[in-house]
């Protein structure tokens, strides 16, 4: 059984599925939305119009999981779990009815519930979350029949700076209002400074440092401005995107254990630690970051479709293991490409580890070579052994992907003296002789065992 219909629920529901068939195991699948199997991840570009329809952001539909023998509930919510008798509680949401539903094996794939804070005019119409694709519908609709030009962002994480985007492609006058020093709290704020003025010098405009108290309305109850202790700024839509968290009320309701970010813990092959024949993956888990030794959470269709993999393996009667993660993340605004992985410089000391950090700027390609774009990378490295710690990448065409490289140095444990003999790919349309990482690699080595 499969509490969650989306990346993780639908790649363990499918994996199992290929284990075994119809008349080895039963697999029953409870979705509360009106879409399984989509691409969350894809929703700002929908929004922005880069993507022109919203069943291009469907991987399956529900009648393809069910040809495929899943028996896939839509518009059907989960309302309790009963662990110790092995069952569920689901309610039909279009017509109300309750029923409890046994299970051998379950698996939890509830995802994450974006952070909507408890202040006055949040729920006017006109405010907006963007987490899944009625979300995104809702979000269109509202674009659609509202006449303004005013868009208010609230937040500036990956899916505030994607927002700005999509609404300024849209042809809106966008504020994006952050409590954070820089935009990209993912950054450190060195590298969120390049964030900054990149948005700024796209027309957005930025305002750091600055909490939202309240949501003004007018007459007709729609929102018609956000509020900060020091300023009013008008608008005539608002979508928040301050960021999610693990959507485990029916986990915690169940008594199954959570960690310090609110996920589910699991073990490496993603079983609810403490009960064999419950597992839980996607954004409702916290996992092992293998730079830190600590577990976080990271809400990434990425690790969502592994974990469901991992599952699917091994509710189907296989073996597989999903290790960790070093924390890989890319993202854009319009032309300007951000990425890091790893440990940002506060992750490295919460974790008591002592550390050499350089930046260096190059280029995506060769300096002469015609659209060569600049590029900002930022490297930490392990005080005394060089370990790679993390990378941190600003720039333009060519400068998201690199990173790459470094998440691939950090799963192997490499030093930076080992990254920069990487033998590269190299060619003047694609990179000069040094690549800007392994030039970033360089500088810490000088930093850490001095001039060689």
């Amino acid at each position: 059984m499969v509490v969650g219909g989306d990346a993780a629920g639908m790649s363990a529901a499918s994996q199992a599925r290929r284990m075994k068939g119809p008349d080895e195991l039963e697999i029953i699948a409870f979705e509360r939305g009106h879409f399984a199997s989509y691409s969350a991840c894809g929703i700002p570009y929908w929004v922005g119009g880069d993507v022109s329809d919203r069943d291009e952001l469907i991987a399956r539909t529900p009648e393809e999981h069910r040809e495929r023998g899943i028996d896939l509930r839509m518009r059907t919510e989960v309302t309790a779990l009963d662990v110790a008798g092995g069952r569920v509680r689901a309610r039909d949401l279009e017509s109300g009815a309750e029923e409890w539903t046994s299970y051998d094996k379950l698996v939890i794939a509830t995802g994450a519930r974006p952070i909507r804070p408890p202040l006055p005019g949040i729920d006017a119409p006109g405010v907006h979350g963007v987490q899944t694709l009625d979300d995104g519908q809702a979000l269109l609709d509202t674009l659609a029949r509202t006449s303004g030009r005013r868009a208010v962002v609230v937040g500036a994480g990956y899916i505030g700076v994607e927002m700005a985007e999509a609404l300024i492609n849209r042809g809106y006058e966008v504020t994006v209002v952050n409590r954070g020093k820089e935009p990209m709290s993912t950054l450190d704020p060195d590298m969120g400074r390049l964030v900054h003025e990149a948005m700024e010098g796209l027309g957005i405009t930025m305002v750091n440092d600055a909490e939202v108290t309240k949501v003004l309305t007018g007459e007709d109850g729609r929102v018609r401005a956000v509020a900060t202790e020091d300023a009013e700024y008008p608008a005539d839509v608002v979508v928040l995107g301050i960021g999610v968290r693990p959507e485990t009320t029916l986990a915690q309701a169940a008594g199954l254990p959570l960690g310090d970010h609110e996920g589910l813990l699991t073990d490496q092959a993603m079983r609810v630690r403490g009960y064999e024949n419950i597992w839980a993956g996607g954004d409702c888990v916290e996992v092992l970051d293998l730079v830190s030794g600590r577990e976080r959470h990271i809400a990434l269709g990425t690790h969502a479709n592994k974990h469901g993999q991992v599952i699917g393996a091994n509710a189907g009667g296989g073996y597989a293991t999903f290790p960790g993660v070093v924390g890989t993340a890319v993202s854009k605004v319009c032309d300007l490409e951000i990425a890091r992985t790893g440990l940002r410089e506060k992750d490295a000391r919460r974790a008591g580890l002592q550390f050499e950090k350089v930046t260096i700027e190059s280029t995506s390609r060769a300096g002469y070579y015609p659209g060569a774009a600049p590029m900002t990378v930022k490297m930490l490295a392990e005080r005394r052994t060089g370990r790679l710690l993390g990378v941190q990448i600003v720039g333009r065409e060519g400068a998201g992907k690199r990173v790459d490289i470094a998440a691939v140095a950090l799963t192997a444990g490499m030093t930076v003296d080992q990254l920069t003999a990487l033998d590269l790919g190299y060619a003047p349309p694609f990179s000069p002789v040094w690549d800007p990482v392994q030039v970033a690699a360089r500088k810490a080595v000088g930093a850490v065992f001095g001039k060689r």
